[in-house]
């Protein structure tokens, strides 16, 4: 055989062997990687507001991601378009996943506003606004971490990601790699900005693919971490 045949089938082999061997080694990680943290637990539940549903909405045994537009949503029909466009879409299709936003009542019209300002004809099913008087907005606020309070209008561009067991997720260390590099001080990362496309569009996105992995591993028997809470982080603060 001459050398050109052996070279050829040289790189042949490589262009073959090299892609598996690049899946064997990704394939540990898949069963072995970093659940997202609990950030804070026992999410209050939305018993106290109601919807234009049929069924009642809740959290409980779903994976919400949970926002709060105020009293004017028009005015934040950015982060609401932000948040169609960069979860609602690319999420919809995942079993028990929803969109929660929570209202003031007396915005239902303001409401249907937005909804043909941000929507397209778009499936919208999994989308849900509830509506509850201020007290019951702010007591569902103050149950998560956040490091900001609610605008006088009882909005916020933050959401937050509550998974099935009413844990609210998020990271307990957000440095990037720099910073690890540089020992920087530890911060967290509990709610997402959706005003920074950035935030939403990278952080969040992946923050709850990693979720839906975690709950999909469990079905099947194969998730075996432990997830860290916030209370392993000392010194955190609201």
């Amino acid at each position: 055989m001459d050398r050109k045949k052996v070279g050829r089938y040289a790189v042949l082999g490589i262009l073959f062997f090299l892609p598996v061997a690049f899946l064997l080694i990704l394939y540990p990680s898949t069963h072995n990687y970093q659940p997202l943290d609990i950030v804070q637990e026992q999410v209050l539940d939305l018993e106290a507001f109601t919807s234009d549903t049929d069924e009642p909405v809740v959290l409980k045994d779903h994976i919400t991601v949970l926002g709060f537009l105020g009293t004017d949503p028009m005015k934040n029909a950015i982060e609401a378009s932000n948040l169609k466009e960069l979860i609602y879409d690319k999420f919809k299709g995942f079993k028990k996943f929803q969109l929660v936003i929570l209202m003031p009542k007396g915005t239902e019209e303001a409401v249907k506003e937005l909804i043909a300002e941000i929507n397209s004809y778009d499936d919208i099913r999994f989308w849900h606004f509830v509506y509850g008087n201020p007290v019951d907005i702010k007591r569902v606020y103050f149950s998560l971490k956040s490091k900001t309070d609610l605008k006088p209008d009882l909005s916020t561009a933050d959401v937050f990601i509550i998974d099935k067991d009413l844990n609210q997720r998020g990271r307990l260390d957000d440095r990037t790699d720099k910073e690890l590099e540089k020992n920087s001080p530890i911060y967290g990362l509990n709610g997402y900005n959706c005003i920074e496309v950035a935030e939403v569009k990278n952080k969040m996105s992946d923050d709850l693919r990693i979720v839906f992995t975690e709950y999909r591993q469990k079905r099947k028997g194969e998730f075996n971490s432990d997830i860290r809470r916030a209370g392993d982080l000392k010194g955190s603060t609201k």
